[in-house]
C-alpha cells in the first residue's frame, strides 16, 4: 500500500480565509482540501478539463450466485492504468446472492465476507476507504470514496426491507446507504427482486415495499426518492417477453439486440408504472447477462434452457425541479447527472449472472465544503516527541467524547483500519487550537507514509483528515536484544509469539452503521449466547490462519492515556481491559469456526469483566470506541 503513495498526490492546505494556526517550529498545515480544491479531483493529466466540480463515480452490479470470489477485480472497477475511467472519486458495489448459509454468516458476523475484503484489498491500493457497508443476508452494498474526500461525507445511514416470505426472509429485498456529498443527498439503494417471466407485478410491488419502507433519520430526504439523486441497480430480474429462445439467441449472435428492447419487461414498465418516473437508463447496448454455464460464456445449456435476459440493471434519477427544494435548501435541478459508460463484463465466469458496471459524471453547480475539524501536523516524524497533532473544529461541530484521531498508513482500507489512535481530548492551545500527542510505543517503527484522520462518533465518518507526511523513526530492536537475553519476557512467551499477536490492523471490519434497521422480521441475533476463544487457543492464533487475513489481534481503545499501545495492559472505557485479542481470519478451506465455543451470557451482567471473561458478542462486526454504548452495539474499541 505504501508503494502507492506520492508525495506529489498531497492535498491543499487550509480552508481559504483563516490563514494558517500558530505550530511548533517545523510543523507545516496539512489538512483537509480547501474551498479552492475541496471537491472530488480527478487525475490531472487525463481529466483535467473537467473541473474541480464534476465528480465521477462508478456503480457495479453482480449476482455472485454463492460463488467463492475471484482472483482480480480490476477490470470490473475499471482500475487498470490506461482506462480512461479509472478517475472514479466514489465507488458503489451492489451483490446478490452471496453465500449466506448459517456457518458462513457465522463467520461472516466475526471477520469480514471474503468479497468484502476482496474489494477493499482491491481498492485502497488507489486510495479508496470504504464509507459504509450494509448487508441483508446474501445481498450486499459497499459504497467507497476517495479518502481525502472523506471530510466532505456526512449523514451516513443504512437500511434494509426483506421482501422474501412476505417479508420474513432477507433473500429477496433491498438494502441502502444515504449521505450528503458536497451538501447535495445521494442514495445507492441495491435490490434483488423476484425472478422467473411471469412475476413482473410482484417485481413492482416488491419496489414500492421497499420505498415506502425505507426511512432515514433526519430534516431531510427521509425517505429513498427525496433525494436529490439515486441510483438503482442489482439483480431485478426483469425478462425479455414474447419472443422465444431461438429468436432472443438470434438476435444475440447477429448484434441485434435492439430488437429485444421493446419487448424488455422494464423498458416496457417504465411507461407505465408511475413508481418509475423519472428513473433513467442508459441503452441495453451489451448482451443478456442472465442465464450462463458457470465458468463459460454459453447461456444456459442445461435442460431448463432459462432464456437469456438483462436480469441485472444500472437506474438513476435526479430529483424533479419541481418537487420542491433539496434538503440543502438548493434547487436541485442544479445537479445533472451524464453516463459515460455502461457495460456487462464477459470476462468473469464464477456466476451465471455478469457483472455490470456504470460510470456517471455529476455536475454540480454548488458544493459545501467545510470540513468541520482541520488536522494538522509536521511534514516528518524522525523524533516520538514529534508526534503532535493540532486541530480546530468549527463552531457548528458537535464533538463527542469518544472521538479520536487515528494515523494511517497511505493505502489503509477503512476508517478502523489504523496503526494507532489517541483519544481527541481537548489540551487547548490558544483558546481555539487543541492538540493531542502520540504516545511513543504506539507509534510505528521504520519510514513510511501516513495520513491522520479525525474520526467522529456521531458522524461515524472521518471528518478531517491529513495530507499524507512521512514517518521515519528507528526499527525496534526487540527482537534481537530479546534473542540475546532468555527469560525477558515475565510470561515466557518466546519472540515467535509475540509477532504473531501483532495487530496490522485494529478491527476486521468498520461494521455495520448504528443508523441500520430493518423494516420487517429479523433473523435471530442469540441474545444468550457468545463466542469465547477455547482455553488453550486464547493466548495464541489458529492453527492454520488464512493467508488472507490481514489482522491477527484486536485493542481496545484506553480512555485514559492519550496514545494507544499494542501491548498496553491498561483498562479500556468504562473498566474494559485493554488488550481484546480477536481470532484470526478462518481459512477459507474450512466450513465451521475453529477453536471457538458457544457460552450463555449473564443477562443482568453479573460476572466481571476481565482477562479471563474474554466475551465476544455475536453480533458484532467491528469494534469502536463507545465504551458501554459501543458494547451493546457490539462494539470494542476503535
Amino acid at each position: 500500500m505504501e508503494g502507492q503513495s506520492s508525495r506529489g498526490s498531497r492535498r491543499p492546505g487550509t480552508r481559504a480565509g483563516l490563514g494558517p494556526l500558530p505550530m511548533p517550529q517545523g510543523v507545516a498545515q496539512t489538512g483537509a482540501p480547501s474551498k479552492v480544491d475541496s471537491s472530488f479531483q480527478l487525475p490531472a493529466k487525463k481529466n483535467a478539463a473537467l473541473g474541480p466540480s464534476e465528480p465521477r463515480i462508478t456503480v457495479v452490479t453482480w449476482n455472485v450466485g454463492t460463488a467463492m470470489p475471484p482472483d482480480d477485480v480490476t477490470s470490473l472497477l475499471h482500475l487498470g492504468s490506461g482506462d480512461d475511467s479509472g478517475g472514479a472519486d466514489m465507488i458503489a458495489i451492489g451483490l446478490q446472492e452471496v453465500n449466506s448459509m448459517l456457518n458462513k454468516r457465522l463467520k461472516d458476523a466475526l471477520f469480514t465476507d471474503q468479497w468484502s475484503e476482496l474489494f477493499m484489498d482491491a481498492l485502497a491500493p488507489f486510495n479508496f476507504v470504504l464509507v459504509s457497508s450494509v448487508r441483508m443476508q446474501g445481498v450486499i452494498l459497499l459504497l467507497f470514496a476517495k479518502y481525502y474526500h472523506l471530510p466532505f461525507l456526512r449523514d451516513v445511514q443504512t437500511d434494509c426491507t426483506r421482501t422474501g416470505l412476505g417479508g420474513y426472509w432477507g433473500n429477496k429485498g433491498g438494502v441502502s446507504v444515504r449521505l450528503a456529498a458536497f451538501g447535495h443527498m445521494l442514495c445507492f439503494l441495491n435490490c434483488h427482486l423476484p425472478a422467473h417471466m411471469d412475476k413482473a407485478e410482484q417485481r413492482k410491488d416488491n419496489f414500492q415495499t421497499i420505498l415506502s419502507l425505507q426511512q432515514f433519520q433526519g430534516p431531510g430526504a427521509q425517505g429513498i426518492l427525496d433525494h436529490d439523486l439515486v441510483f438503482w441497480f442489482g439483480d431485478l430480474n426483469f425478462r425479455i417477453e414474447s419472443y422465444d429462445l431461438h429468436f432472443v439467441k438470434f438476435a444475440i449472435d447477429s448484434d441485434q439486440l435492439h430488437q429485444l428492447w421493446e419487448k424488455d419487461q422494464l423498458n416496457m414498465a417504465k411507461n407505465t408504472w408511475p413508481i418509475l418516473k423519472g428513473f433513467q437508463e442508459g441503452p441495453l447496448n451489451f448482451a443478456p447477462t442472465f442465464k450462463f454455464d458457470v465458468g463459460t460464456n454459453k447461456y444456459d445449456t442445461s435442460a431448463k434452457k432459462r432464456k437469456p435476459a438483462w436480469t441485472d440493471r444500472i437506474l438513476w434519477k435526479v430529483k424533479a425541479p419541481g418537487g420542491g427544494p433539496s434538503p440543502s435548501g438548493r434547487k436541485s435541478h442544479r445537479l445533472q447527472v451524464t453516463q459515460h459508460s455502461y457495460r456487462s463484463h464477459m470476462e468473469y465466469t464464477v456466476s451465471d449472472h455478469k457483472p455490470v458496471a456504470a460510470q456517471f459524471l455529476l455536475q454540480f453547480a454548488f458544493r459545501d465544503d467545510m470540513p468541520l475539524v482541520r488536522l494538522e501536523v509536521a511534514d516528518e516524524w524522525v523524533r516520538p516527541e514529534q508526534a503532535v497533532v493540532r486541530y480546530r473544529m468549527e463552531t457548528v461541530f458537535a464533538r463527542s467524547s469518544w472521538d479520536w484521531i487515528g494515523l494511517y498508513r497511505v493505502g489503509f482500507r477503512h476508517c478502523k483500519d489504523y496503526v494507532a489512535y489517541v483519544w481527541a481530548k481537548h489540551e487547548d492551545v490558544d483558546g481555539k487550537t487543541y492538540q493531542v500527542t502520540f504516545s511513543e510505543e504506539s507509534l510505528p517503527k521504520g519510514h513510511g507514509d501516513f495520513i491522520l484522520g479525525y474520526y467522529s462518533h456521531n458522524h461515524s465518518i472521518l471528518i478531517g483528515v491529513t495530507e499524507p507526511f512521512q514517518i521515519s523513526l528507528p526499527s525496534s530492536e526487540l527482537a534481537s536484544s530479546s534473542t540475546d537475553s532468555s527469560g525477558t519476557s515475565s510470561e515466557g512467551e518466546d519472540d515467535s509469539t509475540l509477532e504473531l499477536l501483532a495487530p496490522k490492523s485494529r478491527s476486521p471490519s468498520p461494521g455495520k452503521s448504528k443508523r441500520h434497521r430493518s423494516r420487517s422480521p429479523g433473523l435471530t441475533r442469540f441474545p444468550g449466547l457468545a463466542l469465547r476463544p477455547s482455553s488453550h487457543e486464547r493466548r495464541g492464533a489458529s492453527r492454520s490462519p488464512s493467508p488472507q487475513s490481514r489482522r491477527l489481534s484486536r485493542v481496545a481503545p484506553d480512555r485514559s492515556s492519550h496514545g494507544s499501545s499494542r501491548g498496553s495492559s491498561e483498562e479500556g472505557p468504562s473498566g474494559l481491559p485493554g488488550p481484546w485479542a480477536f481470532p484470526p481470519a478462518v481459512p477459507r478451506s474450512l466450513g465451521l469456526l475453529p477453536a471457538l465455543r458457544l457460552e450463555t451470557v449473564d443477562p443482568g451482567g453479573g460476572g466481571s469483566w476481565g482477562p479471563d471473561r474474554e466475551v465476544l458478542a455475536a453480533n458484532s462486526l467491528s469494534p469502536s470506541p463507545q465504551g458501554h454504548r459501543g458494547l451493546e452495539e457490539g462494539g470494542l474499541g476503535p
